[in-house]
């Protein structure tokens, strides 16, 4: 019988070296918050039950955007968040409370803020957790290391040969470490293996990785951003584009907005024509065909359906396929209802429900000239193109 194995992501720091008033586990970073990476990279290890990621109480709409931007399987994972505490240590105690009914075999602990775990990492983690019940990663020190007085004066060269960096996920017997975090409450020991140390416990080390950074500084962030965009460097381009007519009514869905009108716009779904063109655009870049393989117009179920599922599934494809949306650009053709008083509403919704920062959505509108089908006032044209970011293919 597999372990019971439970994850705490540790993400209520303020990021106060890092500077701003966002902490840097939300910063973006090559289209998401950084947080939303470490996520995605945990869930592909193990299928942790249950998982929780501890916040501090004011980020509960950052941490809700990072959950919209999962895939399905880590949002599922990751859905309700644990409140922390003062301290890291004070909101590591809080996660492990939130687990004592699950009482598992074994807890990890990772930082939010290493958004680079691998699997293998993971599972060595399990393993050596399950070996000696208390272990954690770490990698040889390279740089010579110095000691220095208050003053700045080097007092000794340590030899860098027995040392190691420590890193996470820290892994543990569930019911060790939660009672060495109980002993230890109110002091501030800087990781979870001190606090297993203090309470008598030997903490043994397995091999950690390179890559498995943890983003302290604006560089680290700008690093990270340039190897999440190598390693989603196939840039591809797809269009959509959708037409519906008016109908008899008292406004239009485009955008995910409604905006009051003379007319509806007839269709199957909601008619919304700016979603429908941009999900067949990602649907165009990812080669998946069109919303109508995906959604059959002949099925009762989608019958005056919000367009936003449409969009959403588009996007959801493109986090699956390990890839991250780059732009949106959006032209509706119209005479009227007039785009421009609801232009900034319908960016927002779009970048809302696709998951990406308002900064990464186009929406602009044209006539005719009050030639064709649209100059006539029969319905309304739009064009989109979709920028996608995925993985070189095999």
């Amino acid at each position: 019988m597999p372990p019971r194995v439970s994850l705490i992501v540790v993400a209520a720091g303020r990021g106060v070296r890092l500077g701003g008033a966002t902490p840097k586990q939300y910063l973006p970073c090559a289209g998401k918050p950084m947080l939303a990476y470490t996520l995605e990279s945990l869930s592909l290890g193990y299928d942790f039950s249950p998982a929780t990621v501890v916040i501090h109480p004011d980020d509960r709409a950052l941490y809700d955007n990072v959950v919209a931007r999962l895939s399905e399987r880590a949002r599922a994972m990751f859905s309700e968040p644990t409140h922390g505490g003062a301290s890291r240590q004070h909101s590591v105690r809080l996660g492990l409370e939130s687990l004592r009914a699950a009482n598992p075999d074994i807890v990890l602990i990772h930082d939010g803020a290493r958004p680079f775990p691998s699997p293998a990492l993971v599972r060595r983690a399990i393993e050596a957790a399950l070996r000696h019940g208390a272990a954690i990663p770490a990698t040889p020190v390279t740089d010579t290391i110095k000691q220095v007085d208050a003053d700045g004066r080097i007092v000794a060269s340590p030899d860098r040969a027995p040392l190691r960096a420590a890193q996470t996920p820290q892994a543990f017997r569930y019911d060790l470490i939660a009672e060495a975090h109980a002993r230890a409450a109110g002091a501030d020991l800087t990781d979870d293996a001190a606090v297993a140390e203090a309470a008598g416990h030997a903490v043994y080390m397995f091999d950690g990785e390179a890559d498995n950074l943890k983003v302290t500084t604006m560089q680290d962030l700008t690093d990270s951003e340039a190897r999440l965009r190598a390693r989603a460097s196939e840039v591809r381009i797809g269009q959509g584009f959708d037409v519906h007519a008016f109908a008899e009514g008292d406004g239009v869905w485009l955008g995910g907005v409604m905006i009051p009108h003379t007319h509806r716009l007839a269709g199957h779904s909601d008619a919304d024509v700016a979603l429908h063109a941009i999900a067949d655009a990602i649907y165009g870049a990812l080669a998946e065909g069109d919303i109508g393989q995906h959604f059959p117009p002949s099925e009762a179920k989608w019958k005056g359906a919000d367009s936003s599922i449409f969009l959403r599934h588009a996007a959801e494809r493109v986090r699956t396929r390990g890839g991250f949306l780059a732009h949106l650009d959006v032209t509706l053709i119209c005479e009227a209802p007039k785009i421009g008083p609801h232009r900034e509403a319908i960016r927002a919704r779009i970048a809302e429900i696709s998951g990406v920062s308002l900064g990464r959505v186009a929406v602009k509108a044209t006539t005719t000239e009050n030639l064709g089908f649209t100059g006539r006032r029969e319905g309304i044209a739009c064009l989109a193109l979709a920028t996608v970011n995925l993985p070189p293919e095999a």
